[in-house]
This record gives structure tokens, sequence and C-alpha cells, in this order.
């Protein structure tokens, strides 16, 4: 039986889009490739009557239904998995993966969890913070000029999702931690490991990005992220008792 990436399960993120004409043209894009779940985050300029001038046909549903958002960390917070595009790579943001081979690890992924593709504005794309949410980055190859039009981006990585199919069936992965787990497990990391001296509470982010790529190459579940965020009550309360003691033991000289 041929598998296939379940499209209910994947949502495509702009964040911060400038253009309403482009915002028609992506959900035209996704209606062709089968997608239709379309978010926004804080888009510029939302006027219907210009995205529409671009959302021709059926595609006008996807506008109808799409969701929007002030902030990422709301839109994500129910997905399991995140994925981030850019043309722009270097140490702070690696190119991971690419558009076939990102769709064919979907395949599994996507049929027990939630999957959210990001885009970033058409000026500058996304943010490292925009960034620092996702598992992964996705590059579009080119021959010479990186920077792709919004909606030219969207229709490449639809086209690849819809096409990739396996035919033997993938082990589907249970469900992952989502974003808000995920977030909340991070935060109490960065706040630990700075207690404990570990991460340099001047740069906290720089070093919390190398963790986020190390947990981030293996789907953690919700039991996972709990038994990690139990480790770190158990040290915080162990750090806190040994400074009650230094004062204790200080009052007492």
């Amino acid at each position: 039986m041929t598998v296939r990436v379940n499209s209910d399960n994947v949502s495509i993120v702009l964040v911060q889009p400038q253009i309403p004409e482009n915002i028609g043209s992506v959900a035209r894009a996704m209606n062709n490739m089968g997608l239709s779940r379309l978010v926004l985050v804080r888009p510029e300029n939302c006027d219907l009557s210009r995205v529409l001038k671009t959302a021709t046909g059926t595609s006008i549903d996807l506008v109808e239904q799409m969701e929007v958002y002030e902030e990422l960390e709301a839109a994500l917070a129910t997905y399991e998995y995140v994925v981030g595009t850019t043309a722009r790579t270097g140490s702070l943001r690696p190119a991971l993966t690419q558009p076939r081979r990102l769709a064919n690890d979907l395949i599994s992924i996507s049929q027990n969890n939630k999957v959210a593709i990001l885009f970033g504005p058409e000026d500058r794309g996304l943010s490292n913070a925009d960034i620092r949410c996702c598992h992964t980055i996705a590059t579009i190859p080119t021959a010479r000029f990186s920077s792709l039009n919004l909606a030219h981006a969207v229709m490449i990585l639809c086209y690849e999702i819809f096409m990739a199919s396996c035919d033997e069936i993938p082990e589907p992965l249970p469900r992952m931690a989502n974003k808000f787990e995920l977030e909340g497990m991070y935060e109490h990391m960065k706040e630990v490991l700075t207690k404990i001296g570990f991460i340099d509470p001047q740069n906290p982010e720089h070093w919390m990005l190398n963790i986020r790529r190390f947990l981030s190459r293996f789907p953690l579940r919700a039991r996972e992220v709990r038994i990690i965020r139990g480790i770190c009550r158990q040290v915080d309360w162990y750090t806190g008792q040994m400074e009650k003691m230094r004062k204790k033991n200080g009052a007492s000289k």
C-alpha cells in the first residue's frame, strides 16, 4: 500500500507576511497541492480584498478558514514538529535538510504529529529567534540568486510534500511533545543550567541553541519532556539546599 504525507496534519505558517497578494498566492499554491491549513503570524497588511485577487477559485476557502495569531509561540503551541525555511545559512542557521528529503521524512512524522512549516517576511526571512523554535531548517537549492518569491518557495515545498510517497508502510512516529511542552522544558533548562554555571548568564540563548539542536535530533515525547523537567527540578532543589547550608555555615562562624 502506498503511504503519503498526512496533509491534514501539515500547516503552512507565514510569519509577518507583508504583501496581501502573496498571501493569496500562497493559498492558491497550497490548494493546488492538497494542503489546506494556512496560518498567519502578525501580518503587516491583511487586506482581504487584495488577498482574494490572487486566491482564486476554491483557494478562497483556505483564506476564509486561515488562522491569525499575534505571537509565534501561540501559533505553534499545539504543533509537535516545526520546520523553518531560509535562504540564509551560517553557524546560527545551518541548512539541515532540503525539500525532497524533508517531504520523505514527513511521511512517518505526519501520521501522528502536527507539522508546521514556517516562512518569514518577504524582505528578510525568518529571524534567528524564529529559527530557534524549529526542529530542522530547510533550504531550497538555487543556481545563483538564493532568494525566492514567497509563493514560489511555498509551492516548491508543497509540491515535494504532494509527490512524496512510500510503497512500504513506514513505522509512524508516536505523538511527540508539542511546542508548548518543549518551550517550557527549554526555559526550565536555561534557568537551572544558568544557576549551576553551565551556561553563561550574559548570553544564555547562544548556549541554549546548541542544546536545542542536540535535542531536536531525537523526537522527544511528552513523557520524556516530563522526565527532563523532573531532573531539572531535582537539580534546582539540590542547589537550593546547598545554598541554604552555605548561608547557615557562614552565619555560624
